[in-house]
């Protein structure tokens, strides 16, 4: 499954997988407990594929945030914890991504990062995330 199917609702914990289409909204499994929710259209919600991190260059596909942190743990879950200090987090931030921004990067938006990271790992999620980026170069140079 790729990230264009995996979404954050505000409000909700956890990350969701789309499942269905309706005419008020769609219907996402939980991958936390594999409970299925109705999300109307009025929710805030964020497709994963369409996030990105700012750096004090550009912004940053979360996709490649992962990858930084999936090569960086050798595939394993992440060796900080989400509930770790502010400065401690920001450390293990700076070594995924060493120049992202730190006056519109928060150490609540690290953390959500961190948890997202581990849950999607968990699931095995993140082995295809080579593959997309491999599309993407392939796409790009395309056109």
């Amino acid at each position: 499954m790729s990230l264009d199917k995996v979404l954050s609702i505000a409000g909700k914990p956890g990350l969701y997988n789309l499942v269905a289409q309706t005419r008020a909204g769609f219907v996402a499994e939980s991958l936390v407990d594999n409970k299925r929710i109705s999300v109307g259209i009025q929710q805030n919600v964020s497709v994963l594929s369409e996030i990105a991190i700012y750096t004090l260059e550009e912004e940053v596909p979360l996709r490649q945030v992962f990858e930084n942190i999936k090569t960086k743990e050798n595939g394993e879950q992440a060796s900080v914890s989400p509930k770790d200090s502010k400065d401690k987090l920001e450390e293990y931030f700076f070594e995924v991504l060493p120049n992202y921004d730190e006056d519109r990067v928060y150490a609540s938006d690290i953390k959500k990062v961190i948890q997202w990271y581990n849950l999607l790992q968990k699931h095995g999620l993140l082995e295809d995330l080579t593959a997309e980026a491999e599309e993407e170069t392939v796409s790009e140079e395309e056109k």
